[in-house]
């Protein structure tokens, strides 16, 4: 993702996203730059307009899922296994009921395949 976000900061500075300033934005980051990622991130990106891009990604409903964090609790008392409880709870309630592996290897596709 380090790579994605770094094409993103680009982007967002105004500036050309090629591979030495990919490259720069990453090591002044600290993170240890792959030639290969690098070039693959720029040929997925060569014909995508990042702003549209962004804008219909932010636009896109969230699907609800299993996984997601319970809302916090307005807990005026000084009890914190109450908060605790009802998390765990809440976790428990969504459960996994399997049809997430199929889900995942559809929706497997695009650039977070090309980095990992």
């Amino acid at each position: 993702m380090e790579y994605v976000y770094a094409a993103l900061i680009l982007n967002e500075s105004g500036e050309e996203i090629n591979q030495s300033n990919l490259t720069d934005v990453l090591e002044a980051a600290g993170v240890d730059v792959e030639e290969s990622r690098v070039k693959a991130l720029i040929a997925a990106l060569e014909d995508v307009d990042i702003e549209e891009a962004v804008e219909q990604a932010s636009a896109a409903p969230v699907p609800a899922s299993g996984g997601a964090a319970a809302p916090a609790a307005d807990d005026t008392d000084d009890d914190a296994d109450d908060g605790d409880d009802e998390a765990e709870e809440a976790a428990d309630e969504g459960g996994d009921d399997g049809d997430d592996d199929e889900d995942d290897e559809a929706s497997g596709e695009g650039l977070g395949e090309l980095f990992g």
